[in-house]
């Protein structure tokens, strides 16, 4: 899906999932904003992503989403990418 920001994607993960999931879509690079959506597609939890982010400034990201996912047993992650077009 195209949008002005940027294009997101939708993956459907279980809660066991859901932290190697969004560790992947973050290794990638060029995700702008995840966010963590429950069964009746009501946001958990979002985190806008910034270029250069890393290491420790990720720490509390991974904790609140392990702490998401263990309340969790089928969530969608929606990741708003950052758009290739100038």
């Amino acid at each position: 899906m195209e949008s002005k920001t940027g294009r997101t994607e939708e993956f459907r993960v279980s809660g066991e999932e859901v932290v190697a999931k969004v560790k992947e879509l973050v290794h990638e690079g060029n995700v702008r904003r995840i966010m963590i959506r429950n069964e009746k597609g009501e946001t958990v939890v979002e985190f806008p992503l910034t270029v250069g982010v890393v290491g420790v400034l990720l720490l509390p990201m991974w904790a609140a989403i392990g702490a998401a996912a263990a309340l969790l047993t089928r969530c969608t992650i929606v990741v708003e990418r950052v758009s290739n077009e100038r």
